[in-house]
């Protein structure tokens, strides 16, 4: 078994026994973002056998604030699986979670292809394949990381596949070219109370340029976007912890709004 290999399976047992996130042993350790990438694609692969075909791409450390905190210069991509991905409104359980957070973000649905053989791409190429934009809620579960200790191995966030459990999609808003998705402004809730505000540029400049980051990294590895594919392109109001009980609603303007129910 490659380590590759040997890690995911490592992984997966942590999150079969709700272990709290923790480093990699050091024997596999990722010491390159190209370890840490093998290692997600094994831990992914394990995972879809349960919960589905990945059907889209998530980015984590979007910001630039994010990445100094836990020591890196680039975003993370992670994967979404298709058994984790919901239509508005949705219900979850907090009790199928460790440490249970969601995110606030705009996704895209593409309605055409981005291979790999395309590299590198624009925001204008990005902008020809996209088909749909909406509100999205992602779920995640950090099992009650360390968030002081990350730092000390930001690729493990990587094979770990960003932490990523799902998204919450809003309506689908396929007129969306006459909007700038970098100035449309957003508010997130909790039970009805606001807890952060944002626009569109939070997402890497621009949501679009996000989606081309994600194609970019992925066809570093020999791999494209595909048509239905949707990208969640980083959270526009910081990370909020949430548990049973909780309503979430994410308010996106000119695109509607996408609802989540803890149970």
């Amino acid at each position: 078994m490659s380590k590759a290999r040997e890690a995911a399976a490592w992984l997966l047992k942590a999150h079969e026994n709700r272990e709290r996130f923790r480093a990699l042993p050091e024997e596999f350790s990722p010491k390159t973002p190209d370890d840490a990438y093998a290692i997600q694609e094994a831990f992914v692969a394990l995972r879809a056998k349960k919960l589905g075909a990945a059907i889209g791409y998530k980015i984590a450390l979007s910001s630039e604030a994010m990445r100094r905190f836990v020591g890196v210069d680039s975003p993370q991509a992670g994967v979404m699986l298709e058994s984790t991905v919901r239509r508005s409104p949705a219900r979850i359980r907090a009790a199928d979670y460790v440490g249970l957070i969601v995110e606030f973000e705009i996704a895209i649905e593409l309605a055409e292809d981005l291979p790999a053989a395309d590299a590198p791409f624009s925001r204008d190429r990005v902008a020809g394949a996209v088909g749909a934009v909406m509100p999205a809620i992602e779920i995640a579960d950090d099992r009650n990381a360390d968030y002081a200790q990350l730092a000390r191995h930001p690729l493990d966030l990587i094979a770990d596949n960003t932490w990523n459990e799902g998204a919450v999609l809003g309506n689908a808003t396929s007129d969306w070219h006459k909007l700038d998705l970098g100035k449309i402004r957003a508010a997130a809730a909790i039970n009805g109370a606001r807890v952060g505000e944002g626009i569109g540029a939070e997402a890497m400049g621009h949501p679009l340029d996000a989606v081309a980051w994600v194609a970019g990294q992925l066809a570093s590895r020999g791999h494209g976007l595909l048509r239905k594919d949707v990208v969640i392109t980083g959270s526009l109001v910081t990370s909020k912890r949430v548990k049973a009980g909780d309503r979430v609603r994410f308010d996106v303007e000119s695109l509607g709004s996408a609802e989540l129910q803890i149970e």
